[in-house]
């Protein structure tokens, strides 16, 4: 089943800045790593996906639906957001911050179900953050942060994740963390996931496969293996690119070349 089908998107900001003609489609229970340069319209695409903006021409389906036909609270039901920011106005718990992201689903003010309790606590417990329930979200590190945002979107229940950068600014370990969190997201719940990020090796190891952008268009998209190339990486980056991989693992690694 093919969870999303992008035809022919096109997106212009005030500034000129663009995405021209973008197709692809992500069957259901896949990993797509969005991967390219500064602008290239990653994040772009990530909004158009989620209706935060509306496309200048062009289609999204979801699952077999227009995007452009759902109710806001549907595209809500269907797909959530880690953006690459996440901030609080208040000082809320981790609970509440989690709890936040059953608004699709809510009733009335609150959050006062049993299905929406039960949804936060399990959302919590498929993070390993259920022990931080009582902490406030500024007296977590980097790490815990992230894996409470992700479990905030996953309380929505959604059928699609969409992560901006969800690595960004964490140490190794905690990057390891989040990259092994996705994979049994994916495993145990059968979620889609469309993932933007600037760390080439993290998306390949991690993404089925990859839709590299560059300048508002698709450079190329494939299994990590056919995209992560020496020639196509320095096409998109303009710099010379290594690309080898792990002789235990085979696991590709990309590191630019001074």
């Amino acid at each position: 089943m093919k969870a999303v089908e992008v035809h022919d998107l096109a997106f212009r900001y005030r500034n000129g800045r663009v995405l021209d003609g973008i197709s692809f489609v992500v069957e259901a229970g896949e990993v797509l790593g969005v991967i390219g340069p500064n602008s290239a319209g990653k994040t772009t695409l990530l909004r158009l996906l989620s209706r935060v903006l509306v496309p200048e021409a062009g289609k999204v389906t979801l699952f077999g639906r227009d995007l452009d036909a759902l109710t806001k609270r549907e595209v809500a039901r269907t797909v959530a957001v880690v953006p690459q920011e996440f901030q609080v106005a208040f000082p809320f718990t981790v609970g509440q911050v989690v709890a936040m992201g059953r608004y699709p689903h809510a009733r009335g003010i609150g959050f006062e179900t049993g299905e929406d309790r039960r949804a936060a606590e399990q959302a919590l417990e498929e993070t390993g953050t259920r022990h931080l329930a009582g902490k406030y979200l500024d007296q977590l590190s980097g790490g815990e942060k992230q894996r409470v945002v992700i479990a905030r979107a996953l309380a929505q229940e959604p059928r699609i994740l969409l992560l901006d950068e969800p690595m960004a600014h964490l140490d190794f370990n905690n990057q390891m963390e989040i990259l092994r969190l996705l994979r049994r997201l994916k495993a145990e719940l059968g979620l889609t996931i469309i993932l933007v990020s600037h760390d080439l090796n993290a998306a390949a190891g991690c993404s089925d496969r990859l839709l590299l952008l560059k300048g508002g268009t698709v450079l190329t998209a494939g299994r990590p293996e056919e995209v992560m190339r020496a020639e196509i990486l320095e096409q998109a980056y303009g710099c010379p690119i290594w690309v080898g991989a792990d002789p235990d693992t085979g696991r590709i690694h990309v590191l630019p070349r001074l």
